[in-house]
């Protein structure tokens, strides 16, 4: 029997998916509310729902687009305290950077932001957020003085 998943299940598959079980498990699965069955109407409404995700993926991704636009052209910038030959004390974590972004106007959370090495130098650092999947903007960080 051929059903569409409402929800992700084990071993079977994930929502939204049309896969083919045996009668039983399908009538488990429409009784738990975790499928319905395949007819042209509910294929319909999937195709339907599908392409309307499809849809606001493409506005979210050209919103994170201009978003990313937006966010390379600011400057960031931390005054750090330094020691004898310019040496900083500590690092720049992903939390102060992210608070930077907030204080901004960026809804930006620190998971976002990728380090490829710690902040600890005087100067310009490249610091990589992830917006969306498939957009990634690279920010200039300056340490000075």
């Amino acid at each position: 029997m051929k059903i569409i998943l409402l929800t992700d299940v084990k071993k079977q598959g994930k929502k939204g998916e049309i896969i083919e079980v045996k009668d039983g498990y399908a009538n488990f699965l429409i009784k738990e509310k975790k499928a319905v069955s395949a007819t042209s109407g509910s294929i319909d409404r999937l195709n339907k729902e599908n392409s309307l995700k499809a849809l606001e993926e493409n506005l979210l991704i050209k919103e994170m687009q201009s978003l990313k636009v937006k966010m390379e052209k600011d400057n960031y910038t931390f005054k750090v305290k330094t020691g004898t030959s310019d040496r900083v004390f500590g690092s720049i974590s992903t939390k102060q950077i992210a608070n930077l972004l907030q204080s901004k106007g960026y809804d930006i959370n620190k998971k976002q932001i990728s380090l490829d090495h710690e902040l600890s130098s005087l100067g310009v650092h490249d610091v990589d957020i992830v917006l969306h999947k498939q957009v990634k903007a690279t920010i200039k960080v300056n340490l000075v003085k």
